[in-house]
């Protein structure tokens, strides 16, 4: 891999891995799209305050859509075990930030994710990371939903899989018909799933209170 463009540090802060991921040489040609921006906002990119915010702002962007570097698909087969197992397995409250790929504002909240075993199982961390995969790319959450479910279900091939979004976007809250407190609520469901019973007992287990 060439370091020049490619670049990972890693630092260690109470427990949190932080990891940030860029290119320098897209480093460099955003920034100056960036200053451009600045100056078309009616601001001074020479200003104190101002004059690292484009490589800072390019290095953000990079960070929040490196999903497209990522590949869902391997994350999952870099984790699959045979095992005889064919109850139900719920992932819930997975966090997820993306980006609207309308106005480029941020939209967040959790993802409840299940899936019925059909031979294989797969390693309970790399299911919020398949998520988060998706979501650090320009999305809409209807295609984010179901873009995390075909992936679960054309890799693990279970017996059903089951995506429950829900998230709060900043392009309602903060322009528009600016509603603070808007949820919107988005689900994806194959093989057992869909039936009745199964999907109750899955939306019954997202709900509760198991703690």
């Amino acid at each position: 891999m060439d370091n020049k463009t490619q670049t990972f540090t890693e630092e260690e802060n109470e427990g949190y891995l932080k990891i940030d991921r860029y290119n320098e040489d897209k480093i460099a040609s955003l920034a100056d799209h960036y200053k451009d921006i600045l100056k078309q906002l009616g601001e001074d990119p020479a200003r104190e305050g101002l004059l690292k915010t484009p490589e800072r702002v390019a290095k953000a962007m990079q960070f929040l859509t490196h999903g497209y570097d990522t590949k869902p698909e391997e994350i999952l087969r870099s984790a699959m075990f045979k095992e005889d197992y064919s109850q139900m397995v719920v992932v819930k409250d997975i966090e997820v930030f993306s980006m609207c790929e309308h106005h480029m504002l941020p939209f967040f909240g959790k993802a409840h994710i299940a899936y019925i075993p059909n031979g294989h199982i797969v390693g309970l961390s790399k299911i919020p990371r398949v998520v988060d995969a998706y979501a650090r790319r320009l999305q809409v959450q209807e295609r984010l939903t179901n873009e995390i479910r075909d992936c679960i279900q054309e890799t693990l091939k279970p017996a059903g899989v089951a995506v429950v979004i829900e998230c709060k976007h900043l392009c309602m809250a903060m322009r528009g018909i600016q509603k603070q407190n808007s949820v919107t609520t988005t689900s994806a469901f194959t093989g057992e799933f869909a039936k009745d019973k199964t999907r109750a007992e899955f939306l019954r287990l997202i709900t509760a209170n198991l703690h």
